[in-house]
């Protein structure tokens, strides 16, 4: 550790840490620009650097990446990043009540907590979170996404069917392609770009993005300039640290195994925190009406996921999310192999590598306050002129994903499905995490099916799979058991008047 610290503690790779954490801000505050995207363009400036600044560039971007989604997610309800999605709801509404300051607060502190007990667990536990992780077979991988579609309606603030209708149509989005199984194009029509899928950066930019535009050109909302200073914010920090600290160590230990999983990402683990932080809260009946317990609890998972994710890349080159399979392959571009050894054959580097880490989450408060204090004006710009602006980051956005404007077409499309399912009281989340989670489940299913040859007790042979899939048919059955039961649930007469 001694000699990592040496490493770290030069010049180039302490300015490269403080560019990249900057520049992973900036990218991640743009809608569509997701933390992904901001490490895959940092990768032609990594051939002219040592090994020790091009991985800490490619750690700091995406951890300062993945708290900036907050940013206009808290103001705007436009999540810069996947991950913001989850608690995105809860984030505005703390805005449209004045308290945007919370909010932003709440997610910095959060972030960068997370993220340093990510790193902690990561530099302890890496190698035993790696054999577990290893383990996870299709079977694991089914139940856990079918967990986290049960958790997307649990926390929608909508009626059981609404959540599910949601849901059901992000579930039939995610199959538009070809089926993995058969090799048959499905839903289609002759398009071409349509046969690798719905892509779901479009889709998120789309759904909730031009949906929120078309919201604010339509209805005449509470143009309230937020007046949060950097004073204030300190103090909500403070606060929230005091009052969240429990939930913070939990959901940061949570989104660390979750991270660790290959695939499973800081998406799946803000969702499931936060669906775990309204079942377990106090006050449950908070939630989505602006509760600071849900943003601490998935602000502290997703950033701790993201240090997660580098356990099996690191002890068995599996990558844990998109991040750190780019990060895989430069590693083996500076000559450095992930294997059970990396830490005797690289130990010095590993460690660099977790040091790096912790001063981008470190060097993330003072930067985030900057960020925080200079979006807050965003509020302050007429509708006229900031809605044009968020429409042409939009495009930009859709258009990046991969050059081609089929994919502004995509966004512009669900972004009228989502505006049309929001009039009538159907959530957004669930269809977003149906988007995402369907095509994982749907190819675990079917391997999982080939593998047992159609029987479905398999899905209960191993001791985690089964652990798994009681909990998640128990949720099943205790949501539609309480919509029952308000259905059947004699409305109270009211008394008489006095």
């Amino acid at each position: 550790m001694l000699e990592a610290l040496d490493l770290v503690a030069r010049w180039d790779v302490l300015a490269t840490i403080g560019l990249a954490a900057c520049y992973g801000l900036f990218v991640g505050s743009v809608p569509g620009l997701t933390a992904t995207m901001s490490v895959a363009l940092l990768v032609p400036i990594t051939f002219f650097l040592d090994p020790v600044p091009a991985i800490a560039a490619i750690a700091t971007a995406s951890a300062t990446a993945i708290f900036a989604g907050d940013i206009p997610g808290a103001l705007l309800r436009i999540p810069g990043t996947p991950a913001s999605a989850a608690y995105v709801d809860e984030a505005f509404a703390l805005t449209r009540q004045g308290h945007a300051e919370r909010a932003l607060a709440t997610s910095l502190v959060t972030a960068a907590l997370g993220g340093l007990i990510g790193v902690l667990l990561l530099s302890v536990f890496a190698q035993q979170l790696a054999r577990i992780a290893v383990r996870f077979s299709s079977v694991e991988y089914f139940w856990l996404g079918c967990l986290g579609l049960t958790a997307a309606i649990a926390v929608a603030n909508a009626s059981l069917v609404k959540g599910a209708l949601a849901l059901l149509i992000g579930l039939f989005i995610s199959t538009i392609g070809i089926d993995i199984a058969t090799g048959h194009a499905r839903f289609t029509y002759g398009q071409i770009d349509l046969l690798d899928g719905v892509s779901f950066i479009p889709a998120m930019i789309g759904m909730f993005a031009l949906s929120q535009v078309l919201r604010t050109v339509t209805m005449d909302l509470d143009g309230r300039t937020v007046t949060a200073k950097v004073g204030r914010l300190w103090i909500e920090m403070v606060g929230v640290v005091r009052r969240y600290w429990a939930n913070i160590l939990r959901s940061a230990g949570l989104g660390n195994v979750i991270g660790a999983l290959p695939g499973a990402g800081a998406d799946i683990a803000a969702w499931v925190a936060y669906a775990l932080s309204r079942r377990f809260s106090r006050t449950p009946e908070r939630y989505g009406q602006g509760h600071a317990e849900g943003i601490a609890d998935a602000g502290a998972a997703n950033n701790s996921a993201v240090a997660g994710a580098w356990t099996p890349a690191l002890v068995f080159g599996i990558p844990g999310d998109t991040v750190t399979a780019i990060a895989i392959g430069v590693l083996m571009l500076k000559g450095i192999t992930p294997s059970p050894r990396v830490f005797i054959t690289d130990g010095t580097l590993v460690h660099a590598i977790f040091l790096a880490f912790a001063l981008a989450n470190l060097i993330m408060l003072p930067l985030g306050m900057v960020a925080i204090h200079a979006a807050r004006h965003a509020l302050a710009i007429p509708k006229r002129v900031l809605m044009p602006l968020i429409l042409i980051f939009c495009l930009i956005g859709a258009f990046a994903v991969d050059n081609t404007l089929f994919s502004v077409g995509v966004m512009l499309v669900l972004g009228l499905i989502a505006y049309v399912m929001e009039e009538n009281g159907i959530p957004i989340a669930p269809a977003i995490l149906g988007i995402v989670l369907g095509k994982i489940i749907e190819k675990n299913f079917l391997i999982t099916m080939i593998k047992t040859q159609g029987d479905l007790l398999g899905f209960f042979d191993r001791p985690v799979a089964a652990v798994l899939g009681v909990m998640t048919l128990g949720l099943w059955t205790v949501l539609i058991a309480a919509a029952v039961h308000r259905a059947v649930r004699p409305v109270p007469s009211e008394g008489p008047r006095r």
